[in-house]
């Protein structure tokens, strides 16, 4: 149909001002006379490269045309352009990608940290498949309102929870801020189900963690109260958050005089570059924190600055091979300028940054990958495809304090880090299992306190770096 077909090509043109191929702010000359001189190489080799791009598009269009007129089936257009967009970007890496609508709530809430909805966190329990309560989180209208770790959320709003998934639960819990959610809860070890109200709220999910709760509900950042050894966990990623809760952390630290400190790093997929150069910052007075260079745009170095580091005392890094991209950054920065020593396992190896492009006036993203990133060595850390053990990417542990974790000591791990994670009155159960990673840690800190006298720790006066 001509109609189908103008409608493709309009969607061509389109594309091809996208890219640039058809510039609205180019100058219009007259009509060159017939003694003019012969346009530059440069221009003959544009105009070149748009008709390579409208035959390229050409392809595309008629492509799109035949599956709309001639598939066995109806199909839904948005999902084949979808699809063509995942493709074309599939070619690329493994971390540019498109963020639909249905996606993208949930990818602005892992960076912003925040959410509505009444604040647990559950899974389903293997033997019932019913919704149960691992654990709430402190402060939220679930824990005011009773909702406790082991709970069984039988209904949710009236309706029963079984067979009901993880996401159809949280698409039911989350939702608009004040709204009234009743659950009926079944408390271990009672045979009455209990209906509980409360109201969503603005779910707060903190990215910086200690080893356990206090009694207060809040982060015990202290690991060894006698020796003074804090001990700081971050695995959820670098959010916009992250650095304040740090220097929040470490405020309390060193006001209760931590002589030592325990940066745990392990399982952070990565997360907000700017974040994670302020997070280096707050351990580095000076020097180089990362570089960036990316095809259209110079190579951009960021540097630490004197006001509000927190120095003075040993430093520990626990990294594995699940710590990428921001998180390296972080151990790299320390691990070049000798601020701290990184244990554990090598890390994944991810030295791309990508930018977030809004598309739909907000209503889909582009997570494309634009610039490259080198620690203050100068080396890239990045594991290209093929690479080797041999081969130089991630972060690798110093000298000495390489310490691997088997498939079974991580699921052991995992499960010890799970029943210290819980939030309850009674506290962490004790457990048989020993995290070597963490304890070759605090045996590199012991080690430094029982060295030469080292000054005490200090934090400026300006605690809240730019």
């Amino acid at each position: 149909m001509p109609w189908r077909r103008t409608v493709l090509w309009s969607l061509v043109f389109c594309v091809v001002i996208a890219f640039g191929l058809v510039r609205a702010d180019d100058e219009v000359d007259d009509p060159a006379d017939d003694d003019s001189p012969a346009p530059p190489a440069a221009a003959v080799n544009d105009t070149s490269k748009e008709e390579q791009y409208f035959e390229i598009m050409r392809i595309f269009a008629d492509t799109f045309e035949q599956v709309e007129r001639n598939y066995v089936k109806e199909v839904d257009r948005r999902k084949l352009v979808e699809a063509a967009i995942r493709g074309m970007l599939d070619e690329l890496d493994p971390y540019s990608n498109y963020i639909g609508p249905d996606d993208l709530q949930k990818f602005n809430t892992q960076i912003e940290g925040e959410f509505g909805g009444i604040g647990v966190q559950v899974a389903l329990d293997p033997q019932t498949r019913r919704l149960t309560v691992t654990s709430p989180l402190a402060g939220t209208p679930a824990y005011k309102a009773g909702v406790r770790a082991g709970d069984t959320i039988m209904e949710i709003n009236g309706k029963s929870t079984e067979k009901m998934t993880i996401d159809d639960a949280v698409k039911v819990l989350k939702g608009k801020i004040g709204d009234e959610v009743t659950i009926g809860v079944l408390h271990r070890g009672s045979a009455n189900v209990e209906q509980l109200k409360m109201n969503r709220a603005i779910i707060h999910m903190p990215s910086v963690q200690g080893d356990t709760y206090k009694a207060d509900d809040t982060w015990n950042f202290m690991l060894d109260p006698e020796k003074k050894i804090g001990y700081v966990r971050m695995t959820s990623g670098f959010g916009r958050n992250t650095a304040h809760e740090l220097n929040d952390a470490l405020t309390d630290l060193t006001g209760k005089g931590m002589k030592g400190l325990i940066l745990d790093l392990r399982f952070n997929p990565g997360g907000l570059l700017n974040i994670a150069t302020k997070v280096a910052d707050l351990f580095l007075e000076e020097g180089k924190i990362v570089t960036t260079k990316g095809r259209n745009t110079d190579e951009r170095p960021v540097f630490a600055v004197k006001s509000g580091t927190f120095s003075g005392f040993p430093m520990a890094i626990l990294v594995n091979r699940y710590s990428a991209s921001a998180s390296e950054v972080v151990s790299a920065a320390l691990q070049d300028h000798k601020r701290a020593v990184v244990i554990g396992e090598r890390t994944w190896g991810k030295g791309s940054v990508q930018n977030v492009i809004e598309l739909e006036n907000g209503k889909s993203a582009l997570k494309l990958t634009t610039q490259s990133y080198h620690r203050p060595s100068g080396k890239n850390i990045h594991r290209f495809p093929g690479a080797k053990e041999s081969d130089e990417w991630g972060v690798l542990p110093d000298d000495g304090y390489l310490v691997q974790f088997s498939d079974d000591d991580l699921r052991k791990y995992f499960e010890y880090r799970q029943q210290r994670d819980v939030l309850s009155k009674e506290g962490p159960p004790k457990s048989e299992f020993t995290d070597k990673q963490l304890a070759k840690a605090v045996e590199y800190i012991n080690g430094q306190l029982s060295g030469e006298k080292k000054p005490e720790p200090t934090a400026k006066a300006d605690a809240t770096k730019p």
